[in-house]
Order: structure tokens, then C-alpha cells, then sequence
């Protein structure tokens, strides 16, 4: 199913006027990106015909760029890696939490990264192990898995931990 709008989407729509603005600053890698993205799933890649040699019906269905950033090329991957991390779950109550360094602090980790990511991470695992221990909460000894993110669903700035 597809959704009301995808990064192919915008690419083609805003890519144009980002590129001429950006001429010089945005790679040939980085170029050939957003361009086999804007034309992934689409007649500008060909395609082939799938038939069901039961009923006769088909339909033409567009070959996809596999570009390693195409987030419609690599969401079955996405998906297998996520039911493979499910797989090694225990079966416990887990719980989501978030680390976010507040803006003034952010753009300081943005030319200090090793020091203050670092520190993010030592800030955040002490927290939840001494919050965890305390018999008032959990009184308990816990794992933590924590993963860095530096920018967030408006691909701006903003590291936090989850």
C-alpha cells in the first residue's frame, strides 16, 4: 500500500530547484542518489509483466533501483532485520525511552560529537541502571540497548538516544 507521500515525491518535486541551488555543494554520489530514488518503481527504470497463470490476469510492475538509500528498496530488508531483532527478544515487558540533548547543548555536540555523544550515552545507560536498582522503582538489574540518533523526522539537527 502505498503511503500519501514518499521521499521519491519529494525529490522530484523540491530536487530540481535543491540542485540548482546547491550546484557545487552536492556531490556526484550524493546526486545519484536522490536520482535513482526519483526513479525507483517507475517506467524510467523498465519493468516486466507478472501474470497468474491461474485467472490470466497481470500487470506491469517497474524495476526498483536497489540503491542502498532507497527507503522503498530497503524496506523488506527493514523488515527482515526487525523480525530478526524480535526473534532474540525475551519474553518481557520492554519499554521506549528517549534521551534528547536540548537545542542549546545540540549545537554544541554538533562540532564536539565523540565528547558529547559519548557522554550522552554514559548520561543516559547511569540514569535508567540507577533509577532501575532503586527498590522504590524496579529494584532490579537491567539490559539496555541504545542507539544514537543525530537527526530527527525533520532531518534536522537533534541527537537523542533511544
Amino acid at each position: 500500500m502505498r503511503t500519501s507521500l514518499e521521499v521519491a515525491d519529494i525529490f522530484r518535486t523540491a530536487g530540481p530547484s535543491y540542485r540548482a541551488a546547491h550546484a557545487g555543494h552536492v556531490s556526484l554520489h550524493q546526486l545519484n542518489i536522490m536520482s535513482a530514488i526519483e526513479q525507483c518503481r517507475t517506467a524510467a527504470m523498465g519493468g516486466h509483466v507478472e501474470a497468474c497463470t491461474d485467472c490470466g490476469h497481470w500487470r506491469i510492475v517497474y524495476n526498483s533501483c536497489r540503491n542502498r538509500h532507497c527507503p522503498k528498496c530497503q524496506g523488506v530488508a527493514a523488515r527482515t532485520w526487525l523480525a530478526e531483532r524480535e526473534a532474540n527478544l525475551l519474553p518481557v515487558g520492554y519499554f521506549h525511552l528517549v534521551f534528547t540533548l536540548p537545542a542549546e547543548i545540540a549545537a554544541i555536540a554538533f562540532h564536539n560529537k565523540a565528547l558529547l555523544y559519548n557522554l550522552l550515552f554514559k548520561t543516559a545507560s547511569q540514569t535508567m541502571l540507577t533509577i532501575a536498582a532503586d527498590p522504590k522503582h524496579l529494584g532490579a538489574r537491567i539490559g539496555i540497548t541504545a542507539v544514537l540518533h543525530t537527526w530527527g523526522s525533520a532531518m534536522t539537527h537533534h541527537p537523542h538516544i533511544q
